[in-house]
């Protein structure tokens, strides 16, 4: 029998008849400042899944393993169980968000290199940041994980970066976490949506991504599925 195993703020973890495999349910929600802000918008979990599973899909073919395994319906996929690392990888080509306000930065200014943060996943202290001495000494990761987890959101960025381009939009960040298979091995997990990114128009700079919600500017969920449309046209031009 099935067991709820997580309820988060955009998606459900369900437990399976195997062991090392889990149903997630992506749900018509959105949330802001770390679950404070939350809202309904129909069709929502539906366009994010789609686009998640487009960008899994194309990161697969190129050689990153992810938790992914497939489809069961429009909102749901089945994914290799893992053991969440409770951290937060953020990797950022343009001065955007928290990044801009945290330096009294203008937002738009292209970064010279891919700047990477890490932060500890946790809703009742704001994910804060931690180090890589501080991640260590706690247990999270070790130095070796750290390294191999970070080799792969470069590896990521090299990968979307032209990708996002070809399809009329600009990665500005994004963020990613990892889970431990049963064997210790690491593998890319949670997703990748405009939920966990920052996206914006090429030619208009009009926001694509999560902050159309966070800053009432656009329809979430048409936003979203105007993302999933663009992409699959170019993946579909590449094939």
């Amino acid at each position: 029998m099935e067991k709820l195993l997580y309820a988060g703020k955009a998606k459900e973890m369900w437990s399976t008849d195997d062991p090392e495999v889990l149903r997630v349910v992506y749900l018509d929600q959105a949330t802001a400042l770390n679950g404070k802000k939350k809202d309904h918008f129909a069709g929502k979990g539906q366009a994010a899944k789609a686009i998640s599973d487009l960008v899994f899909h194309y990161l697969i073919e190129h050689g990153i393993e992810t938790h992914f395994i497939k489809q069961l319906s429009p909102t749901e996929d089945l994914v290799k169980r893992c053991e969440m690392v409770p951290l937060e990888f953020v990797t950022r080509n343009v001065v955007a968000g928290h990044f801009a306000s945290r330096y009294g930065l203008e937002e738009g200014q292209s970064l010279p290199h891919p700047v990477q943060e890490t932060f500890y996943k946790s809703d009742q202290l704001d994910d804060p940041f931690i180090n890589a001495s501080a991640t260590t000494a706690l247990g999270f990761a070790t130095d070796e994980e750290l390294k191999q987890m970070w080799n792969l959101c470069q590896r990521v960025d090299d990968l979307l970066l032209p990708l996002f381009k070809k399809a009329g939009m600009q990665l500005v960040d994004f963020k990613l976490e990892f889970g431990r298979l049963s064997d210790g091995h690491i593998i890319l997990a949670d997703e990748f949506s405009p939920d966990n990114c920052r996206l914006w128009d090429l030619a208009t700079k009009d926001h694509l991504d999560k902050d159309v919600y966070r800053r009432h500017l656009a329809d979430l969920t048409t936003t979203y599925e105007e993302v999933f449309h663009r992409l699959q046209a170019v993946i579909k031009e590449e094939a």
